[in-house]
């Protein structure tokens, strides 16, 4: 008998009558045809053969981590660095507004230089004169972000650009500090629009976090001649 989910792996956990109504429908199922039962815990449905064992060809999808707890921003409070050192710049790339306001200050706060620009043109232009630490992109800013032509830009720059780049990516339908979210889609940093009030404090977390994942790497590039 099936003691877990396929799909969720966790245990079924099935009263005594549970199990007896299941096995008593199981013995009726006709030859070639399937009992469908749900999983208590992610609610999946599970197909089950004559003998009480899942289908080959069922889904088995790898279940990714849930959004990180984001409880201590409402606190205000982060025990990390005070200051990210030599950051020179930063390139924001948002419509003009409070919102990039705060942004724009949010990323001074934490040691960058910030240069605004509002269309992606002149944000492209800029990218070509200046060795840019950050990139903040309003996802929405051309539609969806499979439109953005800027983002695609960014999706496709050689690795000897992108390493050196921390590419945040801001927008309704982000979860903040995800970083499984942030790799599906070619960036550093995720942040929920409703988040960005606590913008400072998200930047000293994930930069200092970002440096110590990819600094001994770039350190050992950089002795080697690479960047």
């Amino acid at each position: 008998m099936l003691t877990h989910c396929p799909a969720c792996r966790q245990p079924l956990q099935l009263t005594a009558e549970q199990i007896t109504r299941l096995e008593q429908a199981l013995s009726n199922l006709a030859p070639g045809k399937s009992l469908a039962m749900k999983c208590p815990a992610c609610r999946g449905t599970i197909p089950l053969d004559k003998s009480g064992r899942p289908l080959a060809n069922i889904a088995n999808p790898v279940q990714p981590p849930p959004p990180p707890n984001l409880d201590w921003l409402q606190s205000g409070l982060y025990k990390g660095e005070e200051k990210v050192e030599d950051v020179p710049m930063a390139l924001l790339l948002h419509q003009p507004g409070e919102q990039r306001q705060h942004i724009g200050e949010a990323l001074e706060t934490v040691g960058y230089q910030v240069f605004m620009a509002d269309t992606v043109d002149e944000a492209m232009d800029r990218m070509r004169f200046v060795n840019f630490s950050c990139i903040a992109l309003q996802a929405d800013l051309e539609g969806t972000l499979a439109q953005s032509t800027f983002h695609a830009h960014m999706c496709n720059l050689t690795m000897e650009r992108r390493r050196y780049l921390f590419y945040i990516l801001i927008g309704d339908f982000f979860h903040t500090l995800y970083d499984l979210e942030a790799l599906t889609y070619s960036a550093n940093l995720t942040v929920h629009t409703a988040d960005l009030r606590h913008f400072d404090l998200i930047l000293r977390k994930s930069i200092p976090s970002y440096e110590d994942l990819f600094g001994p790497l770039l350190e050992e590039l950089n002795a080697y001649g690479k960047r």
